[in-house]
């Protein structure tokens, strides 16, 4: 009996899992689409037909039943024929008049949206239609009835009609008008939000013109003051500022959010400040000023002078893009980890290994329990009283041999518990997808600044943690144990809850293949310095340049935050958006910019302290100017992992290591090198480790969610970082003295000669030098005559065309 309940269990789970299957399917999904849009057309076609042949149509099938409609043989006008007829009759003149149109419309939304040829939000187009739906029956019911009262159509249709004679009614004919002017403005707020900004817009020339006559008033009351003097400022009286047509989407209160598309003229007192809206990004937006006008008057005041328009409303640093939408979490692949369970056999034959190593070697333990996790499995030991728990930490490698698993780790004694930890691994590990961490509530419903989300626990918990706080992240594992996947998680956790104006990548990628698919971010989400042709940064130049031009950005960063008075990026962005900082300061928005090095060993490698200088410097101070890093590794040695590295980088990710000294190298402690790999890895910061399970997100599906970015509107270039001046700043290389060149000097001009491009990477590549020397010897090929100065990002120009004048040239340095 007992077996034939379970078999109808399994039946009926079964059937459930096909029919979920089935309807989840792309194919299906595709077909249905494909099939209410077939509906729509056909139900549009119905109705602009029934515009036009209702009238011949009406007595055919006013009376006639739904039943009697399949076997009905009588001829109609119709094009959709007598079912399109009666539909047409039934949308228009019996229900909701000629807004049932909207009907369509919804339909065909929905077909496109399930053959995926746009996203929508299936509630907010039904609400949206509905609510539109309902107000144009009334609409027409109530206003173009009586013009067409001899019409065979009920523009508004019985629904509009009934509704109609209802409202005036109760509250006549001005309450019913009141009601409807009412409920379009709340129903096109609700639709759109350029609505708001657009009604604003209709009183911003009138409030203009108010500005213009209130200066004068102001200015003729002060010429009545007798104890005033006019000086020649004064007299040259009131001048004007052209305000140019501005483009933009985030233009300062009162002026609208959206386009003004004529210039127009302000009229100002010499004494006034005139005020022009501020552009979003620009934050110092100035008119331009124009032959027949006078320049806008400096301001006089310091920088501690209160700056208030809070009246204004709040600043939206969103608004630009403000039909931005970050991916969906449909865009990650789905694991059905629903029914693993590590086996029950499986727990209770390793419990009793584990007691029985540990009384073969004298200890006694209490009790023994499981914490089973995706890849790992807790085991919580009681030792008796009066048991050294070292004894038990030294038996680890007499455990692993007993239970024959790889990776056993002990914990003695668990933090914050009276019970030593034994880890270890489940013979059938489960995936942690990307999908079930991005879908939990933990991380929808999460608070932090910049939310990162790693993976899962020993105790199948999701492991989150706010960058903000660590606020560096040194990542090291050996090659093939899940650092580059783990990068990617990082990243895809912030795409998923940041906006673009609010966040901003720096990805550094000497091996050039690990960050390509993010290139269609640049738009979005990238930083780069302004002549940086590529979005990922893979020259080991532009690397230098960009770091530099990062220490600026957070030194310029920082004077912002002194003449706001505020101590860090939330307080000082707080302030900006409430209106307290004056943009024609330079202040503006700061997004946060995040640093990802994915082989930090091969910059330190070829460059050495011109690369470790500005990563100490950003690691020592950035924080508090919203600049955070991540820097990758997969040698962990001492001599790409630094002292200083290691002192300003307190949160550290070690995937697993080949030797015990590589994870005292990561960590300050072993346990790195008895991980299992894929994914497996151990956080710190701090002291305190935990073991995590990190969360797999597969190339293709980032590939998927930047595509998804990428396609839509974004700003016009990617987040240009501040200049660097490589040389000091005057464009000068730093003296040289070419009767000390380097021996390499004469290969190094024949070779730039040779393949006529004055590249420093091409000596490095070539002659096998580092960075710093390849550099040395290009500035004695400049000041030889051989290149040109630096052209930024392009090649130095090659003066010299043949081998024969360049040994000419080489013989009289001799």
């Amino acid at each position: 009996m007992a077996k034939k309940t379970v078999k109808k269990h399994a039946d009926r789970d079964g059937f459930y899992v096909a029919v979920k299957s089935f309807l989840t399917n792309e194919r299906t999904r595709f077909i249905t689409g494909l099939i209410i849009s077939f509906v729509a057309l056909y139900t549009g076609i119905a109705m602009f037909s029934y515009l036009f042949t209702g009238a011949r149509d009406q007595s055919s099938i006013e009376n006639l039943p739904l039943g009697n409609l399949a076997f009905y043989k009588g001829s109609v006008a119709n094009w959709a024929g007598v079912r399109g007829a009666y539909i047409a009759d039934l949308l228009i003149n019996r229900w909701f008049g000629i807004s049932s149109f909207l009907v369509m419309f919804f339909l065909a939304s929905l077909g496109a949206h399930l053959m995926k040829m746009i996203r929508i939000s299936v509630l907010k187009y039904f609400l949206f239609s509905a609510s539109w739906l309902i107000w144009g029956s009334l609409f027409f019911a109530f206003t173009l009835e009586v013009a067409y009262r001899d019409s065979f159509i009920y523009l508004g249709g019985e629904h509009g009609h009934s509704l109609s004679e209802w409202l005036t009614g109760n509250i006549g004919v001005p309450g019913t008008v009141l009601f409807l002017l009412a409920s379009f403005l709340i129903l096109a707020i609700l639709s759109n939000r350029r609505t708001l900004p657009l009604m604003r817009r209709l009183f911003a020339f009138r409030w203009i013109g108010n500005i213009a006559v209130g200066m004068k008033r102001n200015k003729k009351e002060k010429e009545k003051e007798p104890e005033e003097e006019y000086d020649d400022e004064d007299k040259q009286g009131d001048y004007e500022v052209i305000v140019p047509a501005i483009s933009g989407s985030n233009v300062e209160k009162p002026f609208p959010a959206g386009n003004i598309d004529e210039e127009f003229v302000i009229t100002v007192a010499p004494d006034e400040e005139p005020y022009i809206p501020e552009l979003h990004r620009a934050g110092n937006f100035m008119p331009e000023p124009e032959s027949n006008t006078q320049p806008m008057p400096p301001s006089n005041g310091d920088e501690d002078e209160v700056y208030d328009a809070s009246d204004q409303g709040d600043y939206n640093p969103r608004l630009d893009l403000s039909a931005y939408r970050n991916p969906t979490v449909e865009l990650l692949k789905k694991y059905d980890n629903s029914e693993h369970h590590v086996d029950r056999e499986e727990q209770t034959n390793n419990q009793k290994r584990i007691r029985q190593t540990l009384e073969n070697f004298g200890i006694s333990i209490a009790s023994i329990k499981a914490t089973v996790g995706p890849t790992i499995t807790l085991y919580e030991v009681v030792p008796d009283a009066g048991v050294r728990i070292a004894k038990i930490r030294n038996l680890e490698d007499d455990i692993a041999l007993s239970l024959a698993a790889l990776g056993i780790r002990i914990i003695a004694p668990m933090p914050g518990k009276g019970t030593i930890g034994i880890e270890v691994p489940n013979k059938d590990p489960q995936v942690v997808s990307m999908q079930s961490i991005i879908g939990s509530r933990k991380f929808q419903e999460s608070n932090y600044e910049l939310p990162v989300a790693l993976g899962k626990t020993i105790t199948n918990e999701i492991f989150m943690f706010d960058l903000c706080k660590m606020p560096h992240l040194l990542i090291a594992g050996a090659t093939g144990q899940g650092k580059s996947v783990g990068l990617n998680a990082i990243i895809t956790s912030l795409l998923y809850k940041k906006h673009p104006s609010e966040l901003k990548f720096v990805l550094i990628d000497p091996k050039m293949v690990e960050f390509s698919f993010y290139a269609d971010i640049e738009r979005h989400y990238l930083a780069k310095l302004a002549d940086t042709d590529k979005p990922i940064i893979t020259d080991f130049t532009k690397v230098i340049q960009t770091l530099n031009s990062l220490c600026k950005e957070m030194d310029d960063r920082y004077d912002l935050l002194m003449k706001a008075h505020t101590r860090n990026i939330k307080e000082y962005n707080d302030k900006f958006i409430k209106r307290r900082l004056n943009p024609y300061k330079g202040h503006k928005y700061m997004p946060y910019i995040i640093v990802v090095i994915d082989e930090f060993g091969d910059l330190i490698m070829t460059a050495g302290k011109e690369i470790e200088h500005p990563i100490a410097r950003i690691a020592q101070k950035a924080r508090a100017v919203g600049i955070h890093m991540i820097i990758a590794t997969q040698r962990p040695s001492t001599n790409i992992i630094t002292g200083t590295i290691k002192a300003n980088f307190p949160a550290r990710i070690a995937f697993r290591v080949s030797s015990m000294i590589d994870s005292r190298t990561i960590l300050d402690s072993p346990g790195a090198n008895q991980l299992i790999g894929r994914g497996d890895l151990l956080f710190s910061q701090g002291g305190d480790m935990i073991r995590v399970q990190c969360a797999f997100v597969d190339t293709p599906e980032v590939e998927e969610i930047s595509s998804y970015i990428g396609k839509q509107a974004g700003y016009s270039t990617a987040f240009e970082l501040p200049e660097y001046a490589v040389d000091g700043g005057d464009g000068k290389p730093a003296p040289v003295d070419l009767s000390d060149r380097d021996p390499m000097f004469e290969e190094a001009a024949r070779l730039i000669v040779r393949e006529q491009q004055g590249s420093t990477s091409l000596i490095q590549r070539k002659l096998s030098l580092g960075y710093n020397r390849a550099g040395r010897v290009m500035d004695q090929l400049e000041v030889a005559g051989v290149v040109g100065p630096p052209e930024g990002s392009k090649p130095r120009q090659v003066f010299i065309q043949e081998e024969y004048s360049l040994e000419q040239l080489l013989r009289n340095l001799k």
